[in-house]
């Protein structure tokens, strides 16, 4: 149950992601740009649909290329013009429903949930009519600073609006916040652009409340935005370092966490080995007991207990337990390696099952093939599976021994315990315990070159 159900009133999050992000100099919307791999916009979708099924959006630049990523169940909602946020939540009126609307921004990607769910709490727990997230700054230049008057909120104000003795405050606005929702609809239409940006703020809404609450949090990086590629590096690594703190607490030993990038969505079991140069994005399940790496990279793949991947490349693979991989090896979508089989040097496998202590050592391609048990792939080995129109099978069943430079052109099934000679092109189905052989005679022309 979502953590916003479980209470007695229905919260919903909007989520504004209209900026232009000028400073980051792309082509490509700023809430697009990605943190180990996944869009920033997408850290804060997924953090807000874990606290509640009623997400919403408002998108402004890019519009059409942001739309691609956000999922079916959010809604999204457009700011035709860039006057402010409160403006932009006003643009997503027919979203403002139910007890409470907690605002969050599409460019601050490390929020927490824990940090969400402590806010929620102290504003059911207080009856606020809004309650903010602040933190104090050493350098708060550019950033709303938070008034007090007897430790009790009293005012928001933006930098550029700021007196002398108020750019003095450390404590700044996160700028994240829950509100009464009918208060917040009451206050926007109060809100006049009587500011040094002539826009609207959201920020000015507090002014219109009775009571308001403050969150003030210790970790300024939950709350930090990305304006540039600067700030953009800075919190890839950050994030990289909350993941790996995070496995290495739970067991897992990285050997050199500043070569090491592994994704926010990757679960690993204890007492793995992550070596240098190693790259983990995308959702992955490793078990225990695993060495991975050095210069590796796993992208959304499910690997088993006391397997080993070493200088190699996989992608939409299925790495069952005990099982080698690489150096050199290329594992693509669908490829599966049944436990106790093994993938050497220059290999690549695509959409294949290598069966239970199958061999494929080295040089080989194996593409949209059903490979049985103990089976042996010689060096060179390759299924010609593309005829340059249509993709077809090539099966092989166990036991069975494939010797080296050998081509099996598909549709093709090589039966138990058979084998194939070296240096064979294999075009039609070879029965069981058969031996197949398919090259040419071999010619020698004594004394050749002495006559020639």
């Amino acid at each position: 149950m979502k953590l916003l159900e479980q209470g007695g009133s229905k919260m919903k999050i909007l989520i504004l992601a209209a900026g232009m992000g000028k400073r980051m100099n792309s082509k490509v919307p700023k809430v697009m740009h990605k943190i180990l791999e996944k869009p920033i916009l997408t850290w804060v979708v997924e953090k807000s649909l874990n606290l509640t099924a009623e997400v919403a959006v408002v998108l402004g630049h890019g519009i059409e290329q942001i739309k691609n990523i956000i999922p079916e169940n959010v809604e999204i909602f457009e700011q035709k013009e860039q006057l402010g946020t409160a403006h932009a939540v006003m643009s997503a009126k027919n979203f403002l429903t139910g007890d409470n609307l907690l605002i969050t921004y599409g460019d601050v990607p490390l929020i927490s949930e824990k940090t969400l769910s402590d806010l929620i709490k102290m504003h059911e727990f207080e009856k606020n009519d809004a309650t903010l997230i602040t933190v104090d700054m050493e350098n708060p230049f550019g950033y709303g600073r938070i008034v007090r008057i007897n430790d009790k909120f009293n005012k928001i104000v933006e930098h550029k609006d700021a007196s002398e003795n108020e750019l003095k405050i450390n404590e700044i606005n996160s700028g994240i916040a829950i509100f009464k929702t009918d208060k917040l609809v009451e206050s926007l239409k109060k809100i006049k652009p009587n500011n040094a940006q002539k826009e609207y703020y959201l920020t000015d809404s507090f002014n219109f409340m009775d009571k308001v609450g403050i969150l003030k949090i210790a970790n300024q990086i939950e709350i930090s935005g990305v304006n540039d590629r600067i700030q953009l590096s800075q919190l890839e690594k950050a994030a990289r370092n909350i993941k790996l703190n995070e496995l290495m607490l739970e067991g897992v030993t990285i050997t050199d966490p500043e070569s090491t990038y592994i994704s926010y969505d990757t679960r690993i079991g204890r007492d793995t080995i992550i070596y240098p140069q190693t790259f983990i994005y995308g959702k992955n399940i490793i078990g225990e007991d695993c060495i991975i790496g050095p210069m590796t990279r796993i992208e959304n793949c499910e690997v088993g207990n006391n397997s080993k991947i070493i200088h190699s490349e996989c992608e939409k693979a299925v790495i069952k337990s005990n099982v080698s991989v690489g150096p050199f090896t290329r594992l693509r979508e669908k490829a599966v390696l049944e436990e106790n089989s093994k993938v050497g040097n220059f290999v690549e496998i695509k959409k294949t099952t290598l069966g239970k202590g199958s061999k494929a050592s080295h040089l080989s391609y194996l593409g949209d093939a059903e490979i049985g048990e103990k089976v042996n792939i010689g060096a060179g080995t390759i299924t010609c599976n593309y005829d340059g129109k249509n993709k077809f099978k090539t099966k092989i069943e166990n036991n069975v021994f494939i010797g080296s430079n050998s081509s099996l052109v598909a549709p093709v099934t090589i039966e138990e315990n058979a084998t194939i000679g070296a240096g064979s092109v294999i075009t039609k189905n070879v029965e069981k315990n058969s031996l197949a052989l398919g090259r040419a005679r071999q010619i020698t022309k004594n004394n050749w070159k002495k006559e020639k």
